[in-house]
């Protein structure tokens, strides 16, 4: 199954998503991570995965079209703005929203240190929940509805 998780700048949510995915379910999911636009890596989500022993240094930010020609099964926006502003897939991607706290916004003005990493690793554990029940929780059907329901786009599920 291939699965894109995608997000505004591809620095932080999504890029801990895809290092989940990788780690935990590579045998049965081929993961991938973008941004509607280009922020880099945040170093804050990459010491934090890697505390938790998932290397994702060698990840890099990047855009759907950037990745090429990928036929993916789910499209999983993991924050409001991708939900929001998410491009259109060739092929039968299903696109899912499950949106997870943005750090570096939750984090804004804090000095660098344990509180502010605190943040990030809160995060990084609601995705894990998430990344290790897929891919069935793709199917659970507050997801799969959360489109045709009219759910709040910017509604953050707590897994």
């Amino acid at each position: 199954m291939k699965v894109l998780f995608l997000c505004t700048g591809n620095s932080c949510r999504s890029q801990m998503a895809e290092g989940w995915a990788r780690h935990l379910r590579g045998d049965v999911i081929e993961s991938y991570s973008a941004g509607i636009e280009k922020h880099g890596m945040n170093p804050n989500a990459v010491k934090v995965m890697a505390e938790a022993g998932v290397d994702i240094s060698k990840q890099y930010s990047k855009t759907p079209a950037e990745i090429g020609a990928v036929e993916f099964d789910y499209v999983v926006s993991v924050c409001g703005h991708a939900d929001e502003n998410c491009p259109l897939f060739p092929g039968k991607a299903e696109v899912v929203h499950v949106g997870f706290e943005d750090p570096p916004k939750l984090t804004h003005g804090m000095p660098d240190g344990e509180e502010k990493l605190a943040v990030y690793r809160r995060v990084r554990d609601d995705i894990r929940r998430f990344v290790e029940g897929l891919p069935e929780a793709l199917n659970k059907p507050e997801i799969r509805s959360s489109k045709s329901e009219g759910d709040p786009k910017s509604e953050v599920r707590q897994w």
